[in-house]
């Protein structure tokens, strides 16, 4: 799905041949991790979000995306007095995202640690922001997360935390996306997430074939089958979840177990303990 030099500048952290990404998401409202519902974020799972990360890099994971969906910028300032500490805690590439809405923010998200930064809002709003901060920061920093509901006559992107219909096509706005400088897609179904169907699989494999640049599929795992059929379905170069993998202790180790053992290329950790064994449902 991209370049060789890209994927070796952006795996390069692996030193590996190119393998499937597993991602575990954080989504943060007011500092505490709280579990999401098709964007209803009511239940807290975790009081302190650099604790949960901490977690994640011990259990195998390849990489972080911690949103923070505060809706006021009081609290996402309060957030961004976080991230420093979630950096320092993780050796896995870390995504940030809530609230970037200029080169400015960009730029500090990546001097308090963040490899990438995922922007979702203000890209639909002023793609000319992708433009300008991969110019500045090149395109591996820069994700856009796209989140979509299914509709009679389609699919429609929506922004604003999901509240909001742009009337924007998935893959039309995915290559728009792309040609302003997004150097990956991070795609969300908010219909899907936490109702534990799986990936809407159909959205995910047109958004892949509708771009050159990697797509993470994101939004209703339950099984570690589902991860499997987000590869093997749905054609993306990386899965990810974020209510199941707060529930089953060793959860991400089991994950890229079963995914091993399904055929698909993903790293492995170099010690395994023998209690971690694979299970094909948890608890979302």
């Amino acid at each position: 799905m991209c370049t060789e030099e890209f994927c070796k500048s952006y795996l390069g952290f692996y030193n590996v041949s190119l393998k499937t990404r597993l991602i575990a998401v954080l989504i943060v409202r007011n500092g505490q991790v709280v579990q999401s519902v098709q964007f209803r974020h009511t239940n807290v799972i975790h009081w302190d979000p650099a604790l949960a990360v901490d977690f994640f890099d011990r259990w195998a994971i390849d990489e972080i995306v911690v949103l923070d969906v505060s809706r006021d910028r009081e609290q996402h300032a309060k957030f961004l007095k976080n991230v420093e500490e979630i950096s320092r805690k993780t050796f896995v590439p870390l995504t940030i995202g809530g609230w970037v809405q200029s080169t400015d923010d960009l730029k500090a998200l990546l001097r308090l640690g963040a490899d990438k930064a995922s922007i979702n809002t203000e890209a639909v709003r002023r793609p000319d922001l992708l433009t300008e901060c991969a110019a500045i920061f090149g395109r591996q920093c820069i994700v856009v997360s796209m989140d979509v509901k299914a509709s009679k006559q389609g699919y429609e992107v929506y922004i604003d935390r999901g509240r909001e219909p742009t009337g924007l096509e998935p893959c039309e706005w995915a290559r728009t996306a792309r040609d302003c400088g997004a150097g990956e897609i991070f795609l969300n179904c908010i219909d899907r997430d936490g109702f534990r169907q799986g990936y809407d699989l159909e959205l995910v494999k047109r958004v892949v074939e509708a771009v050159d640049i990697p797509v993470v599929a994101m939004g209703g795992v339950f099984t570690w089958q589902h991860l499997v059929d987000g590869v093997e379905v749905g054609g993306a170069d990386a899965v990810a979840a974020a209510n199941i993998f707060h529930y089953t202790e060793h959860s991400t180790r089991k994950a890229k177990e079963y995914m091993n053992q399904a055929g698909i290329e993903v790293r492995m950790p170099g010690m395994w303990n023998d209690s971690t064994s694979s299970s094909t449902k948890v608890q979302d």
